[in-house]
């Protein structure tokens, strides 16, 4: 009777998202989700700290999701940099354009080299890079590199999770089905706007 509630239990945490799936602690071993399959619902926060939910069942328009790392990476800096040009197109095709950072929602545009304009979301929890998939653990070698150019996790995520989304897009139609994914284990490596843009219009014609 007692493995049976058990595993009754572990069951409902695990379909209700809970059940601690675990991190990888290397950036090659994400699975994100896949193409054809229901986008994750997740909650994030707004830079005034408001949680704002995302549940595909309720979508109004066509979404397209951009995890980064946060606003103390260049590279991630000059990605939002190169989107400046396409995301007015994608807000007129009628997308809703979601940049999920791991910055702590008060250092959301503060800690950006870029002044941009986009709606972003604060993921210090790494709650929906886990459900997307894409959340990875650091190890301690990296951590003290990361120390070493003035970089500390934990004042920029205020946790001690020491987990990061490995950087990637998806495109999530109205029936919260994702049509569209990108990621690259090198977080040097990201998606340029043009194909961006060009995934986002071959996703409207589905």
């Amino acid at each position: 009777m007692r493995i049976s509630i058990a595993l009754t239990t572990l069951m409902f945490w695990a379909a209700a998202g809970l059940a601690g799936a675990a991190v990888p602690d290397d950036p090659t071993k994400v699975a994100p989700v896949l193409v054809g399959t229901r986008a994750p619902a997740f909650t994030a926060r707004e830079v005034d700290g408001r949680p704002f939910e995302f549940i595909p069942a309720r979508l109004g328009k066509p979404v397209l999701i951009i995890f980064y790392r946060g606003g103390w990476c260049p590279y991630c800096n000059a990605h939002l940099k190169d989107l400046r040009a396409v995301e007015p197109k994608l807000l007129k095709m009628g997308y809703q354009v979601l940049f999920l950072s791991t910055d702590r929602p008060e250092l959301l545009y503060s800690s950006l080299k870029e002044k941009v304009n986009y709606h972003i979301l604060s993921d210090s929890s790494m709650a929906a890079a886990r459900a997307f998939g894409v959340a990875y653990k650091l190890d301690e070698a990296t951590l003290k590199m990361m120390q070493t150019y003035g970089i500390d996790l934990n004042t920029t995520q205020g946790t001690s999770n020491h987990e990061l989304p490995v950087p990637s897009v998806f495109i999530i139609d109205r029936a919260g089905i994702i049509r569209f994914r990108h990621f690259n284990p090198d977080y040097k490596a990201r998606l340029a706007a043009v194909d961006v843009l060009a995934a986002a219009q071959q996703s409207l014609r589905r």
